[in-house]
């Protein structure tokens, strides 16, 4: 068949039929993917309004300033006392001491990965990397019990076998791979044009590593911080087997403490009915945690913007 037929065809339109038949596979399509995007905004909604429901019939015998200022928790025993600040404490410290080991080294590593390691070596390492992130909590819980306490042992003879040190640590390891992978990704989608200039302006490694590349990927690299935020805040089983489930207000990590969500474990294995105050405690505990991951957010979307307009 000749060119020319061949344009000839492509000419001739489509019949009512077909283009119908298109239009109708276009709109479902459409449809399907706005049902997909929305479906993750009513799960949230269904979430926050849930929360917001159970911790209303909580706030009805319980103060909300008592709640927020009171330094016991004890909504299981009598005398009982709401005061949350004991396990916000215990879930910041636990999660100052994974950030403070996690957000240094994982950073190191994704820039080495980035721009120092062999392709080869890289192409072995990631992968191994991130296959860390998809070992079970537990596993985590349960080597800081019984390995990185007793090492912390050694050199803290009067360290607990329940603290938030161990916990903190081993959930600094944990969320290691999170910000060195979703970080390593970042830089590596910085043109290769910024580091050619930066090597032709007489730069350095070092300095096209941490002057050039680290600022143009700063939007990704605040990502990777953010979910490590949010995924330390959100730990359950190392805190709950590592740090121990007594609430005290202490900012000592050598110390016992409880985090929201260990308690949130130990009071949703059902021995409390369903509209008690102790059980709609999890409600209010769980609705302080969402405002707190909901500021860190907003810190790191505010910082973020703010270092953008600064460059």
């Amino acid at each position: 068949m000749s060119q020319g037929a061949l344009q000839s065809d492509a000419a001739i339109p489509a019949s009512p039929m077909v283009r119908t038949r298109r239009n109708i596979g276009a709109w479902f399509v459409e449809w399907l993917l706005f049902l997909a995007a929305a479906s993750s905004v009513v799960i949230t909604l269904g979430i926050v309004g849930v929360l917001l429901y159970e911790s209303v019939g909580f706030f009805r015998h319980v103060s909300f300033w008592e709640f927020v200022t009171g330094t016991e928790w004890a909504p299981l025993f009598d005398p009982r006392h709401y005061g949350v600040l004991p396990l916000v404490c215990g879930t910041l410290v636990t999660t100052s001491i994974a950030l403070l080991l996690a957000l240094p080294v994982g950073t190191i590593v994704s820039v080495w990965l980035s721009e120092y390691a062999p392709h080869s070596l890289r192409e072995v390492l990631k992968p191994a990397l991130e296959l860390l992130a998809a070992v079970p909590t537990v596993v985590f819980g349960y080597f800081a019990l019984t390995t990185v306490t007793p090492f912390l042992q050694k050199f803290i003879p009067d360290l607990p076998g329940f603290n938030m040190l161990g916990a903190g640590l081993v959930m600094g390891i944990m969320i290691i791979p999170y910000v060195a992978t979703l970080s390593e990704d970042a830089m590596r989608a910085v043109p290769i044009a910024l580091r050619e200039g930066a090597y032709a302006m007489g730069a350095t490694r070092v300095q096209t590593a941490w002057k050039v590349v680290f600022p143009a990927a700063l939007s990704g690299i605040t990502a990777a911080y953010i979910l490590a935020i949010s995924r330390a805040l959100g730990e359950t089983m190392v805190v709950a087997i590592a740090a121990g489930m007594q609430p005290q207000l202490t900012i000592d990590p050598r110390q016992t403490a409880e985090t929201i969500t260990a308690f949130i474990v130990q009071v949703s294995q059902g021995d409390l009915p369903h509209g008690e105050v102790g059980y709609q405690s999890i409600f209010a505990v769980g609705l302080t945690l969402m405002v707190m991951t909901l500021i860190f957010n907003v810190a790191g979307f505010v910082l973020r913007r703010r270092y953008r307009e600064a460059y």
